[in-house]
Order: C-alpha cells, then structure tokens, then sequence
C-alpha cells in the first residue's frame, strides 16, 4: 500500500519547491546578466533538468519511470512549461527580483479563474472582489506613471507569459499527476526544452566559459529538484491550496535581491505586493473550505476532456 503524503507534507514540499526556484531565478539573472541568448540559456536549463534526473533514475534503477505514459498531454504541459521558462528568463532580464516576484503572485488569482472555467462555475462575488483586489494590487505595485519603476514594458509583458503559462500547467498537472510520475514530468519536460534550444543554437550560439557552466549547472540542478517537489505537492493537494505558497518568494526573492544586487522595494511594491498576497490568501481559504464543504475542485481527468 502506497504511503500518502498528508496536507502539511505537501505543503512543505511546496515551500521546497518556491525556495528552489528562486535559486534557479537568481542564477537565470546572474547568467542573463553576461549577455548569454535565452534560447541558450533554456537549453542547458532542460539539459541539466533531464540528466540529473537520468542520473537520479539509473542509480535508484527507475529509468523507465522517466518514461511518458501519455505523450500529448505530457508534450501539451512541457509547451507550457517552456513558455512559462523563455518568459521567466527575459522577464529577469527587465525586472529586478522583488518587481518579478511581486507580479509572479498573479498566478493564484490566474488559476482561480482557470478552474472556474474549466469546471463551468459561477465565481461567488467575494472571490472575484479578491482577484480584482489583486490585479488593482499588480497596477500599485508597477506603478505606472512613477519615476522609480523597478523595470520596463518588456519584463512586464515577459512576466504575463510565465504566469499565464505557469497558472494553465499548474491546473493541468493536477489532472496529469494521477497518471504520470513526478519525475516523468520534470525529464519531458526538460528534454522538450533542451531540444528547442540546442535546436536554435544551429543557428546562434554564444561561447560558455567554465564560470558561465557551472552557473547555468546549478540553475539546472536547482530547477530540477524544485519541480520535483513541486509535483509531487501538487499530486496530494488541490492546485489553489499549493499555489498560495508562492508568495512566500517575495521574501526570500527580496532578501536575494537586496544582498546580491543592493536593491531595496519602493513604497508602491510594498504596498501593491501586500494587497496582491492578501488576496491570493483569501482565495486559497475559501478554496480550502470549499473542499471541506464538498464544492467541486479538480482532481483528476474531469475537466480535462
């Protein structure tokens, strides 16, 4: 008998995961900085993902284990999960680390609306109080007409992709979990990935130098044992309930951001950020009710048909 993971150990996983991807974050902007093409950078991004995973599955002898059970819907969430990645690295570019973070925290309001789509139900009033409150949260936070703006129009445009993209895979992987390994997901995902890139490389690669290798190395490595956790929460709770733990990067993204590159939140991101996690924390409360109370939630292939 199969040992279930409980709602706080999924949780825990979750924040493994969030605190991992910032590390991956912090060395996509580190690599990003030495002029290195995005196209190169997701290249070793999912060469990396795929052969600590090769590596993990030979020497635990569950190579086959890596192995897509369903192939379209594994290639339809690695698309995502490439678009979500090619965002991520040229949003980093334009945005400093708080700024990306801060409009990264979309995502729960996103996916809200996602599930209510696919399951044909009526949002309730004070739910789509709390995703506007977050979305007039994104617009404090960019501050528009401000002349302290952490970034420009290309990074925040950059940024609705990899949430638009990271909202559609969450919710999709919560159907694909039941049926697929973590790891199956994390390694199609990362081959997808290493083949679009190296594939452009053909026509234009940059050199890497042995610093260069061993940043976009770790990148790899971080990302990798970060997506793992992260499916492997989002197989035992519902998508809503792990994604409100996303938030928890502004702080550690802050920190990373204020100790490597000196830079410090404006008042506006503060308080935009502030109204964006306050809504994304009630929505993830009345999701968890819901599903006490036995409201519709996705859980498997329904809604995916």
């Amino acid at each position: 008998m199969k040992r279930s993971v409980s709602n706080a150990g999924a949780i825990g996983l979750a924040l493994s995961a969030f605190t991992l991807w910032v590390m991956t974050d912090t060395s996509i902007k580190l690599v990003g900085q030495t002029g290195l093409p995005p196209w190169e950078v997701i290249a070793f991004l999912g060469l990396f993902m795929a052969a600590f995973l090769l590596l993990r599955g030979a020497v635990n002898g569950q190579v086959r284990a890596l192995l897509p059970r369903q192939k379209g819907r594994q290639m339809v969430r690695a698309l995502l999960d490439l678009g979500n990645n090619f965002g991520v690295v040229i949003a980093l570019r334009h945005l400093t680390l708080s700024m990306f973070y801060i409009l990264v925290f979309m995502a729960p309001m996103v996916i809200t609306l996602v599930e209510a789509w696919l399951l044909k139900e009526r949002l309730q009033w004070r739910r789509s109080l709390a995703i506007l409150a977050g979305f007039a949260g994104v617009v404090i936070a960019v501050d528009p007409f401000g002349t302290r703006r952490q970034g420009d129009w290309t990074g925040y445009a950059a940024c609705l992709l990899c949430v638009c993209c990271f909202s559609l895979s969450v919710v999709w992987s919560r159907a694909l979990t039941q049926t697929e390994s973590p790891e199956s997901l994390t390694f199609f995902s990362g081959v997808v990935m290493a083949v679009v890139g190296f594939s452009v490389m053909l026509w234009h690669a940059a050199p890497l130098t042995l610093r260069l290798t061993g940043a976009l190395s770790g990148m790899g490595l971080f990302c990798a044992i970060g997506s793992w956790c992260f499916f492997l929460a989002v197989k035992h709770a519902p998508a809503a309930t792990v994604s409100q733990y996303h938030y928890t990067q502004l702080p550690t993204g802050a920190l990373v951001a204020y100790l490597i590159w000196h830079d410090k939140p404006t008042p506006w991101m503060v308080a935009g950020g502030s109204l964006i996690v306050a809504a994304g924390l009630y929505i993830a409360v009345v999701a968890a009710r819901g599903k006490d109370r036995g409201y519709p939630v996705v859980t498997g292939e329904e809604g995916f048909q």
